[in-house]
């Protein structure tokens, strides 16, 4: 049993039976979109290698699967996709128009198992970064510090 006690959101099946309807057109816009290599991502590991940080990328040994991962240095970084992954959530859930019994569940479960993602990483010793994508693209520069302060001065011995 997880230790994390927060009850799981159950989210609907996305198919016609239950009364959700896509159209073809939908279906090729969603198929576009990426979940790996996204330029967020990119563009920190670039500058996370530029500074001399090592790491692996989507390491599927670690809970949540973490874009970026560093075992021996004990740190994961996600970054999160906003629609994705909720932010302001309050907001944007008043704006979804179409299909809200799937997306609002959908929305909220992934939140909560970042949560979860979290917690579980936290109780291994590894600490977490989380950053948005357009906190990635905005200050790159920012985020990057935050990670090097963690990581210390030293970032050439690995």
């Amino acid at each position: 049993m997880n230790p994390y006690d927060e009850i799981r959101i159950k989210v609907p099946r996305f198919e016609e039976a239950a009364g959700f309807y896509t159209t073809q057109q939908r279906s090729k816009m969603m198929s576009k979109i990426k979940g790996k290599n996204t330029k967020p991502e990119v563009l920190f590991r670039k500058a996370l290698h530029g500074a001399g940080i090592r790491y692996r990328v989507d390491y599927k040994g670690l809970p949540g699967k973490p874009d970026i991962s560093n075992k021996s240095k004990k740190f994961v970084i996600f970054i999160d996709g906003e629609f994705w992954h909720g932010y302001q959530w309050h907001k944007k859930k008043l704006e979804i128009k179409s299909n809200r019994a799937f997306w609002i569940p959908k929305i909220e479960r992934n939140m909560q198992r970042d949560r979860e993602v979290n917690y579980l990483l936290k109780s291994m010793g590894y600490k977490v970064f989380r950053f948005w994508g357009f906190e990635i693209k905005k200050e790159l520069y920012k985020c990057l510090s935050e990670v090097i302060h963690y990581v210390g001065t030293d970032t050439d011995s690995y």
